[in-house]
């Protein structure tokens, strides 16, 4: 690729993050900070922080996103150690089990955890018939604890991407200091909590970053658990009156002030760069053999059911003739699949998911396979800049770009044209691919990175033009990295939560999720279908996964790393 065509590349990245990541966040900035006389104020700002209600909701979020962190990292920092360290059965199997929790939005899970956990779900039906509970009193278990339901969900979900960020900075520590520790008398939890902790940190913050702000600004969860004392269901619940009401702004400037505080603040004290990303070495590094295997086995096998609860109660449900007040279903059906597939909200949402997810996931490979070449294989100026721009969508809150979407796309405003009529396919496509941009951007960088250069080069001596060069020779290189990581961004953006809620308002455009949603609402066999939509869901993430993990292996984590 010439010179000139990498600042061409750069210029038109470069566009494309100002208007599409940098301008929805300005656009919700100047709601939050312009009077309706057009001057500067503080008024609204300092409005949420008046409001009780609001300051409920943020404390609420903050207790949200660092429980749910820390919880994730007490499940995934035992596994990742143990996965990287020891030999025990059924190793490789249950490695990749780790990423089953990962199939399904946690607010899909939702519904099944609420027909367990439900006063008149399958806990408490087991408990009166074990005579544990008066069936007349039946426990309340999510009344006075959603927030912890919420906590629970977010953790159980999102665990896999703190093991795999773990499990790879594992692999890049050097067991020779490891050894040198031991040697002098540092053993046990003491060695992991002096030397290997403080190497695996880099490893650590990147994915318990991506975990506290997708927890901090979880919507999907709280919804389903009816739980609205948190600031995402407040911000989603003002968007009823976006044109009139200037606190939802002021609510999401505060949550994107949150996070990019506590960003900083842990980058600083936690993410830069130390000689754990050295290259290991040579010395007695690699799985052993333990006394403790079984346990080892029994310790991944029973995070992996916690984990996989929700899936259960969901296919349950999706099966499901009729299931109140029984520890298993009364009865079984197949209708609810045949209706999640026929129903007039399920079939449209099915097409108009794939068609968003499509066409968002072509603008990923294109801008990233182009933005990954220059940021691997140029030496321009900036290119540095460029990479960071290309995962910034990780750190900032989907909720925030949602919100900021809606706020630029409303009538009379600069980006009208992309939501004429109130039809969200543009805007909904540019949202995806803004989202889900970095794993193809870190897939294809990794393909780059994994394949010489010298072979691009020997295409040009023989007088083959760049562009050329690139699409002959690099590209096939590279396919198993492009095709993991699209598979990734295509099924996560069929499966968008935030963006979907929030940016499809009318019943014909609605995503996949935005129906499991509005089906959960209705009355009769409504959760039933949602359920089977879910499963149907469920079936086809695993797959995308499942070959992307195949395809990229330890390399996953880089996916999902800031």
């Amino acid at each position: 690729m010439s010179h000139h065509i990498s600042k061409l590349v750069f210029l038109l990245a470069a566009v494309f993050f100002a208007l599409f990541l940098v301008w929805p966040v300005i656009e919700t900035l100047r709601g939050a900070f312009v009077g309706s006389d057009g001057r500067l104020t503080f008024d609204y700002i300092a409005g949420v922080f008046q409001n009780p209600i609001y300051l409920e909701g943020l404390r609420n979020s903050f207790f949200m996103g660092v429980w749910s962190t820390l919880l994730a990292a007490l499940l995934a920092i035992p596994l990742a150690v143990i996965g990287d360290r020891y030999h025990f059965p059924g190793k490789g199997i249950l490695g990749a089990a780790i990423l089953v929790p990962m199939i399904l939005p946690p607010f899909v899970g939702a519904i099944g955890v609420r027909q367990i956990l439900g006063q008149e779900g399958a806990l408490n039906a087991l408990l009166a018939s074990l005579g544990m509970m008066d069936p007349a009193r039946p426990f309340d278990w999510l009344g006075e604890s959603r927030l912890l339901g919420v906590v629970v969900m977010n953790a159980l979900h999102l665990y896999p991407i703190l093991y795999l960020n773990v499990l790879a900075a594992l692999a890049n520590v050097d067991p020779a200091m490891e050894e040198a520790a031991e040697n002098l008398g540092c053993t046990g939890l003491r060695r992991f909590r002096k030397i290997t902790l403080p190497l695996i940190a880099p490893g650590l913050f990147a994915g318990g970053t991506i975990v506290f702000i997708w927890s901090f600004t979880e919507l999907g969860v709280p919804l389903i658990f009816d739980f609205g004392r948190v600031t995402s269901v407040q911000i989603f619940d003002g968007i009823k009156d976006i044109g009139g009401n200037p606190f939802p702004f002021a609510l999401v400037a505060v949550m994107l002030a949150s996070t990019a505080l506590l960003y900083v603040a842990g980058k600083f004290l936690f993410g830069r760069d130390s000689h754990a990303m050295m290259a290991k070495a040579t010395t007695g590094g690699g799985p052993r053999a333990t006394r403790g295997a079984i346990f080892c086995t029994g310790l991944f096998c029973l995070v992996t059911l916690l984990a996989v609860l929700p899936h259960i109660g969901v296919v349950l449900v999706a099966f499901s003739g009729d299931w109140y007040g029984t520890i298993l279903p009364s009865g079984w059906t197949l209708s609810h699949f045949e209706a999640a597939l026929g129903h007039n909200l399920t079939l449209p949402s099915i097409e108009n998911s794939l068609k968003y997810a499509a066409l968002s996931t072509l603008i990923d490979i294109v801008l990233g396979v182009a933005i990954a070449y220059v940021v691997v294989r140029t030496k321009l100026a900036g290119r540095g800049i460029l990479d960071a721009l290309a995962m910034l969508p990780l750190a900032v809150p989907g909720l925030v770009l949602a919100f900021g979407y809606l706020a630029m796309t409303r009538e009379g405003q600069l980006f009208s044209f992309l939501s004429p009529g109130g039809d969200p396919l543009l805007i909904l496509v540019i949202a995806y691919s803004v989202r889900r941009l970095p794993y193809v951007v870190r897939s294809a960088a990794a393909g780059f990175q994994q394949t010489s250069v010298t072979l691009e080069e020997a295409a040009r001596n023989l007088g083959c033009p760049p562009l050329r060069a690139l699409r002959k020779i690099t590209l096939p290189l590279i396919a198993a990295n492009l095709i993991a990581g699209g598979l990734l961004a295509f099924s996560f953006a069929m499966l968008e939560v935030g963006d979907s809620l929030i940016l499809a308002q009318r019943q014909r455009d609605f995503p996949i999720t935005k129906a499991i949603y509005e089906l959960y609402q209705l009355l009769g066999e409504g959760r039933f279908v949602a359920a089977a939509l879910g499963v149907w869901a469920m079936a086809f993430l695993a797959v995308t996964i499942i070959g992307a993990s195949l395809i990229l292996g330890k390399k996953l984590g880089a996916l999902f790393r800031v």
